[in-house]
């Protein structure tokens, strides 16, 4: 075998392996994807009378203050034994203060409720990209027409921490029935109508200054 020869074949198996390693991103779109998770967290609050027992308004608020609570968390109650609506009323009150609704979609809880309470359930999503940034695969060794491996990871990390729902990357949004299109057309139409400034319509006005 020449020199030459023997220099090829140690050298061929290194590209090969240098080839297969890394993350494989062979199309356009990118492999990494925002993935979204959710998370419940639960309190459970006494009852008296039809209502929320009394300090039980004052804590639900404290706990909520201590989770942040705000857009895209989903507040929900749990009441199996159907106390009324004055329970669902009181905690609406709280929780219309982080200008959130109450949500009629329950999530299950894992232990169940103590008679005489009531469990108010946060749902709360988050989205992330996992595995980036990804600089596993070396672009100066290239041969299956692959992208970079970090291809799409700030663009879609980006999208993730910014997106305000998170489950709207999964379900998309639709929009609403009660929008009125002449109502969002009014600004549109307002700058459409209104002369434009060298129409004579333009005043100059002349100020005078003090010495």
């Amino acid at each position: 075998m020449s020199k030459r020869s023997f220099l090829l074949a140690a050298v061929a198996p290194a590209l090969l392996l240098g080839g297969c390693m890394g993350t494989q991103n062979r199309g356009l779109e990118s492999v990494h994807q925002p993935v979204v998770s959710r998370a419940d967290y639960a309190i459970d609050l006494g009852t008296s009378g039809g209502g929320l027992a009394h300090g039980e308004r004052q804590r639900l608020t404290g706990w909520m203050n201590s989770m942040n609570l705000g857009y895209g968390d989903r507040v929900a109650i749990d009441d199996p034994a159907g106390t009324g609506g004055g329970v669902r009323d009181d905690v609406a009150g709280v929780v219309a203060g982080y200008g959130l609704l109450l949500s009629d979609d329950t999530p299950v809880t894992t232990a169940p409720v103590t008679p005489g309470t009531v469990r108010v359930v946060v749902s709360r999503m988050r989205a992330d990209v996992p595995g980036c940034p990804d600089f596993t695969r070396n672009s100066s060794n290239e041969f299956d027409s692959n992208t970079s491996s970090n291809q799409g990871c700030a663009t879609n990390s980006n999208l993730a921490a910014m997106v305000a729902r998170p489950e709207d990357l999964v379900r998309g949004r639709q929009g609403s029935a009660s929008i009125d299109p002449a109502t969002s057309t009014k600004a549109i139409e307002a700058f459409r109508k209104a002369p434009t400034t060298g129409n004579g319509n333009t005043v100059k006005s002349e100020s005078t200054g003090g010495k």
